[in-house]
């Protein structure tokens, strides 16, 4: 019986090295690749048609039936995290307020933006009170080129910026009427730092708000208030609320947060602490509006410090201390890679053999081009999403930009 019961855990403990190590295999890496490519062309394909033949005539729906083509594509990176890697996000929000509010109005969210995959961690939040399809982002303008993802996020109505002001607080007046017309709750990202934090920013942040007597922020950036501002006059009326997130892994943590390490199936603990903040507690003025943006930077920057010192958002912060959830993966996101999956794969597999059979080596080496293209593609966009590729926007070797 002894020799049973160890013979069963040696099996177990074998097969769970294999899932270990099959997750880190080059192989397992090209299959998302593949589904996560193919998929995003075919959804591009729908979402162009929609813009074609079904916008003009009928707005409504057309954004009705966008929400469920870019969930459908953006849920299969939550899945990575959540059923792939095994990711649990811990949530901190008032209990009022989640069940009242949380996915059943629009939405400005303010967002710290520090890690690598701050985004990812905020598509999981907006999975889980079913916004995701509807999650939208202030963006540069260069991304919406970018293939499937640029050209989703171009075809699902973001706001794309030029970072020349005044361009942009006419783009943003705009826009933001567009987004906030849609029938179901929206979120909107503003990341009002304008760029992810790297100490070489954090320096020349902290060096502008000494010169300029405004508090010096540790863990962010000074945010830059006019892009804030500018969308005040725009989203009044329309969006009632501003969510302010502030998102941060312990330090401790043994898996950097990064994508490399969700593909390699490692997952992480992201902790979030979501505050309801209605739109009419900030100021109408512009100067005042930008000083409360200001003071809430200070505060969201106590938050993060009593995080990194206590593990706890509340305990140096003054901030008052709210229930927590652990989030738990959602069905649908793992049955709409395994479909996707099941549709690229199957395509895949079926004209390689096809070229094989009827020896036609120009399709096969065509196609075998392709899966070349898809793997380096996903190297890309996890290189893209590296701190140390980010862009030179708020550091000292960039040009310098009002705030």
């Amino acid at each position: 019986m002894q020799i049973s019961w160890r013979y069963t855990h040696y099996s177990r403990r074998v097969i769970m090295i294999t899932l270990e190590e099959l997750k880190k295999l080059r192989l397992i890496h090209l299959c998302i690749a593949i589904t996560f490519f193919t998929s995003g062309l075919t959804i591009n394909f729908a979402q162009l048609l929609l813009h074609i033949f079904l916008k003009p005539f009928n707005k409504h729906l057309f954004r009705k039936l966008m929400y469920y083509l870019c969930y459908s594509f953006y849920c299969q990176l939550v899945f990575v995290a959540d059923w792939y890697a095994g990711c649990k996000l811990r949530v901190f929000m008032d209990a009022d307020d989640a069940k009242k509010y949380a996915g059943k109005e629009h939405v400005l969210l303010m967002m710290n933006h520090k890690y690598e995959i701050d985004w990812l961690a905020g598509w999981m939040i907006c999975d889980k009170v079913g916004v995701l399809g509807n999650c939208k982002a202030y963006a540069k303008k260069a991304i919406r080129y970018v293939p499937c993802m640029g050209w989703a996020w171009w075809l699902a109505e973001f706001v794309f910026l030029n970072r020349d002001f005044d361009k942009d607080k006419e783009i943003i007046a705009k826009q933001l009427k567009i987004v906030y017309s849609y029938p179901d709750p929206t979120w909107l990202l503003l990341n009002a730092e304008g760029t992810r934090f790297t100490p070489e920013k954090h320096e020349a942040s902290v060096k502008f708000a000494l010169e300029r007597g405004m508090t010096p922020l540790k863990h962010h950036l000074i945010p830059r208030t006019k892009g804030f501002t500018a969308s005040l006059p725009a989203l009044r009326g329309i969006c009632p609320v501003i969510y302010d997130i502030n998102l941060a892994f312990k330090a401790d943590e043994k898996t950097p947060p990064t994508m490399l390490s969700l593909l390699n199936g490692k997952g992480v603990e992201p902790y979030m602490l979501m505050r309801r903040i209605p739109l009419e507690q900030v100021p109408e003025g512009e100067k005042e509006a930008a000083e409360w943006l200001q003071k809430l930077f200070v505060e969201k920057d106590r938050i993060i410090d009593s995080f990194y010192e206590t593990g706890s958002f509340f305990e140096k912060s003054g901030v008052k201390e709210v229930p927590f959830q652990i989030c738990k993966p959602r069905l649908s996101s793992l049955l709409n890679f395994a479909g996707w999956a099941t549709y690229s794969l199957s395509l895949i597999i079926y004209y390689l053999i096809t070229c094989l059979l009827a020896s036609n080596w120009t399709g096969l080496i065509t196609a075998l081009s392709v899966l070349a293209i898809f793997y380096w593609l996903m190297g890309a966009a996890i290189n893209k999403t590296q701190i140390s590729k980010g862009s030179n926007y708020g550091s000292k070797s960039a040009k310098p930009s009002a705030h």
